[in-house]
């Protein structure tokens, strides 16, 4: 009897089953279950935001940019790479007023604010 319990496991996890079986079925019940049924949260995955967002405001506009954007550029240098970004993601001509870092509570840099105008 428990030959075959060890058989039948062995069996299952090389899947040896031919097509057609009802074991065969149970398996892909099973795997089909587990991808469709798992909830997002248990691997962690979330959507993805986008790295450039505009937000209106009563002096201009405020364009949120990722971290990643402007990793590696020096300050004096961010503000003509900022405008090359929010120029070539709108199409339109925006002048970068500044650019400040958003610092999270660990004081690690979670993105940038620039204030643009037309």
């Amino acid at each position: 009897m428990a030959g075959g319990f060890w058989s039948g496991l062995r069996r299952f996890i090389m899947w040896d089953y031919p097509r057609a079986t009802w074991q065969y079925d149970v398996m892909v019940a099973l795997i089909l279950g587990f991808v469709f049924l798992t909830s997002r949260e248990w691997f962690r995955d979330q959507p993805k935001p986008a790295n450039i967002v505009m937000i209106a405001g009563h002096q201009g506009s405020d364009v949120w940019l990722a971290p990643e954007l402007l990793a590696g550029v020096a300050e004096p240098q961010r503000r003509a790479k900022a405008t090359a970004l929010i120029q070539s993601k709108f199409g339109k001509d925006f002048t970068v007023v500044s650019v400040q870092a958003i610092l999270d509570p660990e004081k690690e840099i979670s993105g940038y604010m620039a204030l643009v105008q037309p």
